[in-house]
């Protein structure tokens, strides 16, 4: 059994579900720790006790089940590690997380951004940072994977029509999910966000390059990471962050930080997707028909009371999902089938110009 302080553990985050399993780690060592990845590097990591931090390496064997598994370790996990005899940290067990927030990249390939969260911070500029579409994609996907999300509209000191803008966000997004347009950078307008910030609590923050993301978690951290600008002419954010990493908040909770999001996929079927847009979903259910595609059917309930353009980003949010369902074959397949279908319309081309 693995030994460990919870009170100090607390600080980073740790809870009880997270506790409970630790106690079931089967562990030869009686000198193993219960520690939290706090930042991820191309050869090794940082492991973080509730007091500071330690460089650690994966233990070889661990790795190999690892990626057995196509996991990887990233910044939230919970692990258990051990010293050498040479005074190296190796980790030597991983526990599965409660909670991870992830995306599909072009590929179809599944990226972990963060574990272990409680709340998602939705990070969106107020100047020209300001994009409905993209905020309704990270809300739908931290919807998906069961996390709070709260969104925070920064710049709200330098932006124009901040009352326009807000008014169109409250009338696209769901009622319940919390809505703020604050200064970053000012400790009395991030105070807005302390029913999150508990003691035991951990949030991370997603949003584009230049979001704000980075003022916001030194608001809230003291923490002292680089802040840039954005750039002239196109109001597009540069990169700040360039890996995701978890600071202390002098509340008792943590933050994940993250590099700002170019794309993001939904890692979600499209069953899971679709409940996320809940005021659709209850609207569809007193359609006329069954399987109304809500474009031209009558008897149409989503149609005219949900937004056109909120409506256009829900299908094809949906469209996406169910292209990352398709196993490679059926991919081939449906390929073959509009190579068919296109040679028999060029055929009937050919032939009508021959008559």
């Amino acid at each position: 059994m693995i030994a460990f302080d919870f009170a100090q553990l607390r600080l980073i985050g740790l809870q009880q579900a997270i506790a409970g399993a630790a106690t079931q780690l089967d562990l030869s060592s009686p000198a193993a720790q219960l520690l939290r990845v706090s930042a991820v590097h191309r050869d090794s990591l940082l492991v973080h006790d509730g007091t500071r931090e330690h460089p650690a390496q994966v233990l070889p064997r661990l790795l190999h089940e690892l990626l057995a598994q196509d996991t990887v370790l990233t910044v939230g996990d919970w692990v258990a590690a051990e010293h050498d005899g040479h005074g190296a940290l190796w980790i030597t067990a991983h526990l599965s997380p409660v909670t991870q927030i992830a995306r599909r990249g072009n590929d179809g390939r599944r990226q972990v951004l963060a574990s272990n969260v409680d709340t998602a911070l939705l990070v969106m500029g107020l100047d020209g940072d300001f994009n409905p579409r993209r905020l309704e994609r990270y809300l739908a996907i931290v919807l998906a994977a069961q996390v709070s999300p709260v969104v925070v509209l920064s710049k709200a000191d330098v932006a124009d029509d901040v009352p326009g803008k807000l008014a169109q966000l409250k009338q696209r997004l769901p009622s319940h999910v919390p809505l703020f347009a604050i200064d970053t950078r000012h400790a009395y307008d991030v105070a807005i966000l302390e029913p999150w910030l508990g003691t035991g609590q951990t949030l991370v923050l997603l949003g584009s390059s230049g979001a704000g993301k980075s003022s916001l978690t030194n608001t809230l951290s003291a923490a002292q990471q680089a802040t840039n600008g954005v750039r002239h002419g196109d109001g597009r954010g540069r990169h700040t962050t360039t890996a995701r990493s978890l600071h202390l908040c002098a509340s008792g909770a943590c933050i994940i930080d993250t590099p700002g999001l170019r794309s993001w996929q939904a890692d979600a079927d499209a069953q899971t997707l679709a409940a996320t847009f809940d005021d659709i979903a209850a609207l569809a259910a007193t359609c006329q028909f069954r399987d109304c595609q809500h474009a031209s059917e009558p008897g149409c309930q989503v149609r005219g009371a949900v937004d056109a353009d909120r409506l256009r980003n829900y299908h094809k949010l949906l469209r996406d999902a169910r292209r990352g369902e398709e196993t490679p074959l059926k991919r081939i397949a449906a390929r073959a089938k509009w190579k068919t279908i296109l040679k028999a319309g060029q055929e009937r081309s050919r032939q009508k110009r021959q008559e």
